[in-house]
């Protein structure tokens, strides 16, 4: 039903009978507006913009059908409902609905016919009107509902890259894990023989006066260098020991490993190497920088391997002078490795220091060299930036922070500082070899030794004669020695405890050995005979 103010504009030029028709729809309810021509007609929707206008057909100024065409052209939702008187031909009332009228009424008409029709387009109107709008707000429901739609599923394809990545680096780090527990093993076992190896090989160096001997003993000696280094690489690779930042001659470093550069390249590939002179040392961890350095060297090789080429490493000392970049201002030792191979397209540079992602075959790369180089750098408040162009070459630069100052380099034990006045040490350890190194050498340089091979050996010998120094080996079978040294400490807390372990695990050991001093396998014998001074003459202080 429509509403009692709902506007009607009736035109007629009759007066009469636009009267009559005024008062029929006055009666039933409805506003009405009227108008005596064509243009007053036209002006009146303008203003009045009425629901419908009951037209006549025949105006004085402007035909009818004319009025009604520019009604529907310029309100097109005013409805417009014809009349003509009964005369008018078929034709007439064809023509006035082909103008767009939306009904047609012959007149006379009674007045319930007329009400009736116009309630009938009114209502007809609304229910167009109201399905107009249903299909307005349904389409707009539809698209916010697609719009939704597509939200989730970016948002569930982002979830789902985000598992995938997260399952990826949860395989990766079991697996590191796994490495790293292999690793920790073989670790310790190798490192106790590199012990014996290195400590005998130093002795042997030490008391030879023949040349040739000395020679063979310092060659041996080198080869048991290296295979500590390697050993210490794997520890790297696997992440059991932390990064420990401290000042290193980087090129004393380069220069250290070159024959293992050399050979890992062959002879096919041009290697030039400039160090810059009197360059200051940089803060990282030595280990881990030799094993960025590998690794750089390895993707040179790779990226020239189909045609040879050129590969250089190069040192300087790098001055950032703009804040808000990658590195802050100051100064940087910076490893530049330049190749003249295939470089990388912008989208692989993109994707360069991401974990597992490589353009190797597969087999060929496991897509951790950059990513390994990228957190070394960082963690040691450095950067890595890659200059590249496809079919030119690649340029990479590792800056490590300048430090302070030089590496300490660790002066041999001179004569007169081993024991004195008789001091005492036990030694447990549960490798034979190792035990009688440091007992053997500790008597040299005037140290009374007991040495036993497990817990009960060492609670029995300290009963029997309290020593000035335990020195504990910490991975053992069985006891270990960390609850070795709890007992110890329990029962006699003034007796000082050394701990020394091939173990790979930093964590495990600064867990259990809180901060007990520790030498690390393999070690010097010098370098055991400085630490058991250091822990004595702290004791006597």
């Amino acid at each position: 039903m429509s509403s009692p103010r709902t506007l009607i504009l009736n035109v007629d030029d009759n007066e009469a009978h636009r009267y009559a028709i005024t008062r029929i729809l006055r009666s039933a309810g409805y506003t009405v507006a009227e108008a005596a021509d064509g243009e007053e007609a036209l002006s009146a929707t303008a203003g009045l913009k009425p629901a419908l206008v009951l037209l006549d057909v025949k105006l004085p100024d402007i035909s009818g059908i004319e009025v009604c065409s520019e009604i529907k052209r310029r309100w097109p939702s005013v409805l417009v409902l014809q009349t003509s008187a009964a005369y008018t031909s078929g034709a007439d009332r064809t023509r006035g609905l082909e103008s767009g009228a939306d009904s047609y009424l012959t007149q006379p008409v009674e007045p319930s016919e007329l009400v009736a029709a116009v309630r009938a387009m009114l209502r007809l109107h609304e229910a167009e009107e109201k399905l107009r709008r249903l299909n307005q707000t349904l389409e707009a429901r539809v698209q916010e509902r697609t719009a939704d739609l597509a939200a989730a599923n970016a948002m569930l394809k982002e979830e789902i890259e985000q598992r995938e990545r997260a399952e990826a680096q949860l395989v990766q780090a079991q697996k590191m894990e796994a490495i790293g527990r292999l690793t920790g093993g073989i670790a310790h076992d190798f490192n106790n023989l590199l012990t014996a190896v290195i400590g005998n090989l130093d002795r042997i160096c030490a008391r030879s006066t023949d040349a040739k001997i000395r020679r063979l003993a310092r060659n041996a000696f080198m080869a048991a260098e290296r295979g500590s280094k390697l050993t210490a690489q794997l520890l790297a690779f696997s992440r059991t020991q932390k990064l420990v930042t401290e000042p290193v001659d980087v090129n004393a470093a380069i220069e250290g490993m070159l024959d293992l550069l050399k050979q890992s390249l062959g002879p096919s590939v041009e290697f030039k190497v400039s160090l810059q002179d009197d360059l200051p040392h940089a803060l990282g961890d030595p280990n881990q920088l030799e094993l960025a350095i590998l690794n750089l060297i390895l993707n040179s090789r790779d990226a020239i391997a189909d045609h040879g080429g050129r590969i250089s490493l190069a040192t300087r000392l790098a001055r950032i002078e703009e804040p808000g970049g990658e590195l802050a201002p100051g100064e940087y030792v910076s490893i530049e490795i330049e190749d003249n191979g295939a470089g990388m397209e912008p989208e692989v540079l993109a994707r360069a220091f991401d974990p597992f992602f490589t353009t190797k075959a597969p087999g060929k790369g496991t897509g951790l060299g950059l990513s390994q180089v990228y957190g070394i750098a960082h963690e040691a408040g450095g950067a890595v930036h890659i200059d590249t162009e496809v079919g030119v070459g690649t340029t990479v630069r590792l800056y490590l922070p300048r430090s302070p100052r030089r590496a300490e380099q660790i002066e041999p034990l001179a004569p007169g500082d081993g024991a004195r006045r008789g001091e005492s040490v036990l030694i447990v350890d549960d490798d034979q070899q190792v035990r009688e190194l440091v007992s053997d050498y500790l008597q040299e340089i005037g140290y009374e030794t007991r040495a036993v091979d497990d817990a009960q050996g060492v609670l029995d010998a300290i009963e029997a004669a309290q020593p000035d120094l335990l020195i504990a080996d910490f991975a053992m079978p069985g006891v270990s020695g960390a609850e070795v040294a709890r007992q110890v400490r329990a029962r006699w807390p003034h007796i000082p405890i050394l701990f020394f372990s091939g173990y790979a695990d930093s964590a495990a050991l600064e867990a259990a050995v809180g901060d007990a001093p520790l030498l690390r396998k393999p070690f010097l014998p010098s370098e055991l005979a400085a630490a058991i001074r250091a822990v004595l003459n702290e004791r006597r202080a």
